[in-house]
């Protein structure tokens, strides 16, 4: 993207043959290049359609149980089964695109460069270079956005304590949401950011492995059950719909309770995890803190004080508005996607969760949880799996000023050095946001409270207190974070 820094690693135009994707998701042109598909805007019918159709997801087999012991409701219950079908299927999501609005498919027809999790796709060419540049531009983007691990709603899987939910539909976009950029954390841990998904069989043993810990089972270390389960104190709950910084202290939670079960060598994430929070709520006050030390007595905790420094994982929950995001906000948040560190965001339309992993110009480029697909257990060693549920080739986007303003940021560091490499470029993105940063790097809380820390060389880098933030609300609109 012109208007961003030039750092991170540009990728190859090279094009390689991929399996044959997803295309459950169409619904729209989905070709490189080719021109939105667009649908009116959201509105108050929102929330209408999504409950109105909420009464017909629930359990097929109470209500088969029900049918062969009241044979009279049987008319009825013909009329409900319809019904289900239509809303399961391909017609409803384009009924419901066109009354919520949702998402733009395919890549405008700009010259903007995408900038996909720390990766620069080079869309732009001076004239000499000629389409043929461009194109294959645009196919190594639509190989990396397609390689990316997708988790959406499922069906059928085995019920989640005594709720009797067999299904995560209308409820839990969010936790599918999160479980994609944990993924996509593991695939840049063990494969790497330049990994592509397979051509070919065998799969690469790694990539079915962590397609295993998300498995809808309690067998699977990340699945929605033990989300859930470690999610208690934060209000997560089986049927009920949950924020982004609940979600993230339930990462935590699981995370500490798996790697107390096991040794440090075998982690089912083997990295450590720190929230970036202001404050316990995760919703009053300045912009949050990253703390050094705490950084790094979270990887000792990790390591159980054997190292240093462990690879980590690092979530900042925010709220950068009220009903919608703060427009100073937004220039700061396409450029986190320049960071090679990036792991995205999890955010979307208000009670719409998705996971957003790229920009071009004001435009984000998202994954998205809300496709109906049956339960799938991939097996920690089985190398001949179908994957194909796990990807999709349809590039969604919406305009970064239409998410919910409460989101959160993921970033990963693999060792010391890239970890030093993001709070510099994390210091020099806050000293660029005009007064608006979305978090700030201190080497201590003591530090940080009093404006002095070493990352940076004026004395801006401080939280702004609520005293002041309610000034500048006064001065310049600008909404607490």
């Amino acid at each position: 993207m012109k208007g961003f820094r030039e750092r991170g690693f540009v990728a190859s135009s090279k094009t390689t043959t991929t399996d044959t994707p997803n295309s459950s998701f169409i619904s729209g042109s989905s070709e490189p290049g080719s021109i939105d598909t667009k649908f009116s805007k959201p509105s108050l019918w929102s929330s209408f359609f999504a409950s109105a159709f909420s009464v017909f997801d629930t359990y097929r087999d109470s209500s088969s149980t029900s049918e062969n012991k009241a044979p009279h409701n049987r008319h009825s219950n013909g009329w409900t089964s319809a019904v289900k079908k239509i809303v399961a299927g391909g017609s409803m999501r384009r009924i419901q695109e066109r009354v919520l609005g949702t998402s733009k498919t395919g890549i405008s027809n700009t010259n903007s460069d995408i900038w996909l999790l720390g990766v620069c796709h080079k869309i732009s060419q001076d004239d000499s270079s000629g389409d043929a540049v461009a194109t294959n531009a645009i196919a190594a983007f639509n190989h990396d956005f397609s390689s990316r691990i997708l988790i959406t709603y499922r069906k059928g899987f085995d019920t989640i304590e005594d709720s009797k939910l067999t299904s995560d539909v209308n409820w839990g976009c969010m936790l599918r949401s999160s479980q994609m950029l944990v993924a996509q954390a593991l695939l840049f841990h063990r494969l790497g950011r330049s990994w592509r998904k397979p051509s070919a069989k065998p799969l690469d043993r790694e990539y079915v492995e962590i397609l295993h810990l998300f498995g809808d089972s309690e067998v699977s270390a990340f699945s929605i059950h033990n989300l859930l389960q470690a999610g208690k104190a934060y209000g997560l709950a089986a049927g009920s719909w949950v924020g982004p910084y609940a979600m993230c202290r339930s990462w935590e939670s699981l995370a500490r309770s798996k790697r107390e079960e096991t040794n440090l060598e075998y982690q089912s994430l083997p990295m450590a995890v720190y929230i970036v929070s202001g404050c316990e709520d995760g919703e009053r006050g300045g912009a949050p803190v990253l703390c050094i030390e705490d950084a790094a007595r979270h990887c000792s905790e990790f390591s159980k004080g054997q190292e240093d420094w462990t690879p980590i994982l690092l979530l900042v929950p925010l709220v950068l508005g009220l009903d919608k995001i703060n427009p100073r906000y937004i220039p700061s948040l396409q450029a986190t996607f320049t960071f090679p560190q990036s792991l995205g965001i999890l955010g979307g339309k208000p009670g719409a969760s998705t996971y957003i992993v790229g920009v071009q110009d004001e435009n984000a480029f998202y994954l998205d949880p809300h496709e109906v697909q049956p339960v799938v257990n991939v097996s920690r060693d089985d190398v001949e799996a179908n994957t194909s549920s796990y990807h999709c080739d349809v590039v969604r986007h919406i305009p970064l000023d239409l998410i919910d303003p409460s989101l959160a940021i993921g970033f990963y560091c693999r060792d010391k050095d890239d970890f030093d490499d993001f709070c510099s470029l994390a210091s020099k993105l806050a000293d660029e946001s005009n007064g608006a940063p979305l978090f700030t790097v201190a080497n201590s809380h003591k530090s940080s409270r009093h404006d002095s820390s070493e990352v940076r060389d004026d004395d801006s880098l401080g939280v702004m207190t609520m005293n002041d933030a309610e000034g500048c609300v006064n001065e310049d609109d600008w909404q607490l974070l």
